[in-house]
C-alpha cells in the first residue's frame, strides 16, 4: 500500500495520501450538519478538508440523492477486526484492523489494549505509538490490568493488579503522550489517586469493570473520571437500596457513557433508559470489537483467553462470558435510528461529535464543517453504508 512509513512499520493505510486535484462538490444527500439535517445539501472537498462551498469555482460533482451524509465515524474503546488484534506484536496485523473497522465507516479509533503483564502491555504501547505518530489511530486506551477480579468479563483474571499510580504511570510513559485513556475500578487500594494522575496528565480516566459502590464512584468522578467504560457491562446492576456505579455515572454532567449497541450487550429499553438519563450530548456508542469484528465466526484469542464466535456472539470458551462484540459502528447506526427509533442527529452524536469531543478532537473531526478533515460516511435510505471517506479520499466509493 502507498503511503508514509514509520521506522519498522507496515505502510499507513488509504485515506488521506492519495487526492485528487481539483475541488469534489458531493451534491443532494440528506446532510447532517451541527445544526440539523439540510436536505439536497451540499458538502465541498478540497485535498484532505471540507472547504465553504462556492457555486462559482469549478469542481467535479458527484450526485448522491437519495442517500445520507454522516461525519465520519469515531470509536474510542476498538480491540481489533478483520481477523486481527490491537495487541499484536505486528504493525501489519494492527493495520489489518483498522482498515477492516474503516471501511465500516469508523475513520477515528483509538486501539484498546486487553489485561496482560505491564511488559507485555508497555511493548504493545511501544508499537501503537508509532502508529498514532503516523497517524493510522487516535491514540490508545489501556482496559485493564486495574480492574475488580470480582468484574473481570474477559480479562485473565491472574493478570489483574490494584491501580497503583507508579504502575498506571509507567504505561502512560510507555504511550509516548498518545494514551487517551485508561479504564480502572477506582474502589481498589490506589484507584483514587490513579484517577487524580490521569487527570494531571491529560488522560481519561475512565471507570469500568468496577464493583464500586455508588459513593465510591461519586469520589472517583470528583477525582477527575469522565467516562464510563461499557456502562452496564462489568459492573453492578441497579439496585434500588444499592445503586452502584450506574446510577452515580448516568446522573453526572461530567461524564460520557459509553454503550455497546449490538443488541446483544444492552436490551433496547435499557440503551433507551441511558439516552433520556445521560442526554444525547453524554452518550458515545462504541464497538469494544474484538478480532472477529468483520471477519466471521470461529475461536479467537483475546489476549491470553480463548474466546468462540457463534452467530457473531463472543464468548470465553472457559465460562460463557461475554468478549466483547463482532460490531461495527455502520450497524450501531443503523440499530440506532431502526431499532431504537432515535433521531440521525442524535445518532451521529453518539457516534461521531461525543466522541471526537471527548478525545479533543472536534476542530478536526467529529462534524461536516468548513476546515475539518474530510472525514464521512455515505447511507442508502435504508441506512446501509455505501461509501466511506477520510481525509478526502474514498475509503469505499459509493
Amino acid at each position: 500500500m502507498p503511503g508514509r512509513r514509520a521506522a519498522g512499520l507496515g505502510s499507513s493505510l488509504p485515506g488521506g495520501d492519495r487526492l485528487t486535484a481539483e475541488p469534489t462538490v458531493l451534491t443532494g444527500a440528506r446532510v447532517v450538519l451541527p445544526d440539523g439535517v439540510v436536505d439536497g445539501g451540499r458538502v465541498t472537498v478540497e485535498g484532505p478538508s471540507i472547504v465553504a462551498d462556492d457555486p462559482g469555482r469549478p469542481a467535479a460533482a458527484r450526485d448522491l440523492s437519495g442517500h445520507w451524509i454522516v461525519p465520519g465515524f469515531v470509536d474510542i474503546h476498538v480491540h481489533g477486526g478483520g481477523g486481527a488484534s490491537f495487541s499484536a506484536a505486528r504493525a501489519e496485523d494492527v493495520l489489518t484492523g483498522v482498515d477492516t473497522h474503516r471501511r465500516h465507516g469508523t475513520t477515528t479509533m483509538v486501539a484498546s489494549t486487553v489485561t496482560g503483564e505491564l511488559d507485555d502491555l508497555a511493548r504493545q504501547a511501544a508499537l501503537l505509538s508509532e502508529l498514532v505518530e503516523q497517524g493510522d489511530l487516535a491514540g490508545i486506551h489501556f482496559e485493564g490490568p486495574f480492574i475488580s477480579p470480582h468484574r473481570c468479563g474477559a480479562h485473565k483474571p491472574s493478570l489483574l493488579r490494584d491501580p497503583d499510580p507508579s504502575d498506571v504511570r509507567k504505561l502512560i510513559d510507555a504511550a509516548r503522550g498518545t494514551a487517551k485513556m485508561v479504564t480502572l475500578a477506582p474502589e481498589l487500594p490506589g484507584g483514587l489517586d490513579s484517577v487524580r494522575l490521569l487527570a494531571e496528565h491529560g488522560v481519561i480516566a475512565a471507570v469500568g469493570h468496577t464493583d464500586a459502590a455508588y459513593e465510591a464512584t461519586l469520589e472517583a468522578i470528583d477525582a477527575g473520571a469522565t467516562v464510563a467504560t461499557h456502562l452496564f457491562n462489568a459492573m453492578p446492576t441497579l439496585l434500588h437500596r444499592r445503586p452502584g456505579p450506574i446510577a452515580a455515572l448516568l446522573e453526572d454532567e461530567r461524564v460520557t457513557v459509553e454503550l455497546i449497541n449490538d443488541g446483544v450487550h444492552l436490551h433496547p429499553a435499557v440503551l433507551e433508559l441511558a439516552f433520556r438519563s445521560a442526554g444525547a450530548d453524554r452518550v458515545a456508542f462504541i464497538t469494544d470489537a474484538m478480532d472477529a469484528a468483520g471477519f466471521g465466526d470461529g475461536r479467537y484469542l483475546l489476549g491470553p483467553m480463548e474466546v468462540d464466535v457463534t452467530d457473531g456472539v463472543a464468548r470465553l470458551v472457559e465460562g460463557g462470558s461475554i468478549a466483547g462484540s463482532t460490531l461495527t459502528l455502520d450497524t450501531a447506526f443503523k440499530r440506532a435510528v431502526t431499532v431504537d427509533r432515535l433521531p440521525v442527529t442524535d445518532a451521529v452524536r453518539a457516534l461521531s461529535v461525543n466522541p471526537a469531543r471527548l478525545l479533543g478532537a472536534y476542530d478536526r473531526v467529529g462534524s461536516l464543517e468548513p476546515g475539518k478533515d474530510a472525514d464521512l460516511v455515505v447511507l442508502n435510505e435504508a441506512y446501509d453504508l455505501v461509501g466511506v471517506m477520510r481525509k478526502g479520499q474514498w475509503v469505499v466509493e459509493p
